[in-house]
């Protein structure tokens, strides 16, 4: 039993002996996926509802606040929301009831489209496309898998 123990540890060893003689090369590729879609999104914000002294002030701030929605409704869209929920119960009575919801990410290369009043109302159109966020990924990230490999 010992002697075969012995004979295949000295066999284990003179194989990972032989393997560390060999030096390789290891060629990649990058990968890209067949398409991209384009993801869009609108942000809402009343006007006279914004704090401010004046109707110009208040005009910038729901600018400001419509392009803040539209980027939380493109990462909602990219990321997922995290919804919480909960009641309270005492003597069969729903006493509380909560709901929260949370979006968290970054949002890279986005577009604004388009910026308008409705009304009282001002919108923001934003559009990601997730060529170009790929683009950008390739150029911090550089993923790769392997190619070729050649031992020599």
């Amino acid at each position: 039993m010992r002697a075969l123990l012995f004979g295949g540890l000295v066999a284990c060893a003179a194989l990972t002996g032989c393997s560390s003689i060999f030096d390789k090369h290891v060629e990649y590729t990058y990968i890209e996926p067949d398409s991209y879609p384009v993801l869009k999104a609108v942000g809402y914000a009343p006007i006279s509802a914004q704090p401010g002294s004046n109707e110009s002030q208040r005009t910038l701030l729901a600018i400001k606040a419509s392009k803040l929605e539209a980027y939380r409704e493109l990462a909602e869209q990219v990321y997922g929301q995290k919804i919480s929920a909960g009641t309270t119960v005492q003597n069969s009575i729903a006493h509380n009831d909560q709901l929260q919801s949370q979006v968290q990410g970054v949002i890279k290369g986005a577009q604004v489209i388009k910026t308008y009043a409705v009304g009282d109302t001002y919108a923001t159109e934003l559009q990601l496309d997730m060529k170009r966020v790929h683009d950008l990924y390739i150029g911090e990230v550089k993923p790769r898998q392997v190619k070729k490999v050649t031992y020599y």
